[in-house]
């Protein structure tokens, strides 16, 4: 049985092509809802392409401090 309490209802469209698609595979037996193959889909998603995107975006934030701490380098501060 789910955990209803850790899960969250959402509502997505999707082109009727996918959407038949995911039939055949329930049908088939494949998975036992589309409810379940599209969390699979999401899950798959997540694990196969964060990884390489918070490796992206923690490469652009190192490059943006390193221009930032350049750019406070290179200015003079008065004393107060």
């Amino acid at each position: 049985m789910d955990d209803h309490s850790a899960t969250e209802k959402i509502t997505i469209r999707l082109p009727k092509a996918h959407l038949r698609s995911i039939d055949r595979m329930v049908e088939k037996a494949y998975y036992g809802s589309r409810a379940e193959a599209i969390r699979i889909a999401v899950r798959d998603l997540v694990l196969n392409e964060l990884p390489a995107i918070v490796d992206k975006v923690e490469r652009w934030q190192t490059l943006e401090n390193r221009e930032e701490m350049k750019e406070l380098a290179g200015k003079k501060y008065l004393k107060p």
